[in-house]
């Protein structure tokens, strides 16, 4: 049986890049390790070396799967703890390598050693999706004579409900974000620049990296959409709710301009620093960080709120599918994980009401007999409640947004 960490591998094509292995090597030596392509091996053994096989391997995710930088790197900071295991058994050679050592590795990382203290099952896991993608290549190209990967299962990591926020907790983070810092230019650049930031993710469940890589042409305000480039370059159209292109023009209308008056030929982001350049990751966050401190939220970050907008909209019904197509997974058993009960979202008293306004027998019968004749009602389903984080525009929205007539479609991706 596959694992879920396995099965990631087969769908995107690598680790999850947001893992930080506790093993050695630091970004800039792997950067420099990208670029000479040497990477692990000296060159030295007979046959399959292990560090030019992996080598190899490494360029062949690079180029020919097209793999994101991210996850080219933590490929190479596995496959680096794997080598330096096996040489210290004295094994140079992937065709020396056998079932047992490969199992042994897991239980060395699970335990952990001199060098290493132990990991987690679910990093384990991740770490053994590199090590057997690694093995299958290997016997693929006629590198070693087998797989002898195929039987080492790590074992399956507990499945939990990812952490979301309530909608009033992110209501408040979001009208924190647009709340007037200062009355100077730069301060209020920077305040619509947050603003319509935290709408994006929000409203879209962008990932940050998706996000701060938007440029001018893939918002299409006046449609309400907004295109992504995910994972392994896959794009994706999301629609655009009513507070998020308000959000958003607003930004591009008056604050952007600020923001890069004075630099020559401002690129095509569409977040921009003070200097005119692309916003980076740490920056963005900078922004969560402060207007969670200033709405007293706890656990906030840019993939919270991705967890959010999926968790919000399964909550009020929406298809696993259909979430599914709006975050970019590509299976929809990555999806069914926003599905596990969640007590901050879902309550007992919010069951009952739940399934009596979805299952159709699910109509009480008041009759004391079983005999009884009951006429039942026709089933309907409660009214769809309003949009998440809907709140008045005018007078009480910090940023002003009472110049829009509201004839946009509400919120579609809250």
């Amino acid at each position: 049986m596959m694992t879920t960490a396995e099965g990631g591998d087969a769908r995107r094509g690598g680790p999850e890049h947001g893992y930080t292995p506790t093993a050695a090597g630091d970004p800039a030596d792997d950067s420099a390790d990208a670029a000479s392509g040497g990477l692990l091996g000296d060159g030295a053994g007979e046959g399959a070396d292990a560090g030019q096989v992996i080598a190899r391997y490494l360029d062949h995710v690079d180029g020919e799967r097209g793999l994101a930088r991210n996850s080219v790197l933590a490929y190479r900071r596995d496959l680096r703890r794997y080598q330096e295991h096996l040489s210290g058994r004295g094994i140079r050679s992937l065709g020396a390598v056998g079932e047992a050592q490969i199992a042994q590795f897991a239980i060395t990382l699970r335990t952990g050693d001199e060098s290493h203290p132990p990991l987690a099952a679910a990093s384990v896991a991740r770490m053994l999706v590199a090590v057997r993608s690694l093995h299958r290549y290997a016997a693929r190209e006629g590198d070693v004579s087998a797989d002898v990967s195929g039987l080492v299962r790590p074992a399956a990591p507990p499945r939990r409900p990812p952490r979301a926020l309530t909608v009033d907790q992110v209501t408040a983070l979001i009208l924190q974000a647009g709340a007037a810092t200062g009355e100077d230019q730069t301060g209020l650049a920077r305040r619509l620049r947050s603003a319509a930031l935290l709408e994006l993710l929000y409203g879209t469940g962008a990932r940050i990296s998706e996000a701060v890589g938007l440029d001018l042409d893939d918002l299409d305000l006046d449609g309400s959409v907004v295109r992504l480039r995910g994972k392994g370059g896959r794009g994706r159209v999301v629609p655009l709710g009513r507070y998020a292109v308000i959000a958003l023009e607003r930004y591009l209308r008056g604050g952007r301009p600020l923001l890069v008056a004075g630099v020559g030929g401002a690129g095509p982001a569409v977040f921009v620093s003070r200097r005119g350049t692309r916003l980076s990751r740490q920056s963005a966050w900078s922004a969560l960080r402060a207007a969670a401190d200033a709405a007293g939220v706890t656990g906030a970050s840019p993939h919270v709120l991705r967890h959010s907008f999926a968790a919000h909209l399964l909550d009020r019904g929406a298809d696993v599918r259909v979430v599914q197509e709006l975050l970019g997974h590509a299976s929809v058993s990555t999806t069914q994980i926003y599905t596990l009960t969640n007590t901050d979202l879902t309550t007992m008293d919010h069951l009952p009401e739940v399934y009596t306004s979805s299952h159709p027998r699910a109509v009480p019968c008041s009759c004391p007999g079983t005999t009884a004749t009951v006429t039942a009602p026709a089933v309907t389903r409660l009214p769809v409640p309003a949009p998440v984080g809907e709140r008045p525009i005018g007078d009480g929205d910090p940023i002003g947004a009472g110049d829009r007539d509201g004839a946009r479609s509400p919120e579609a991706g809250a």
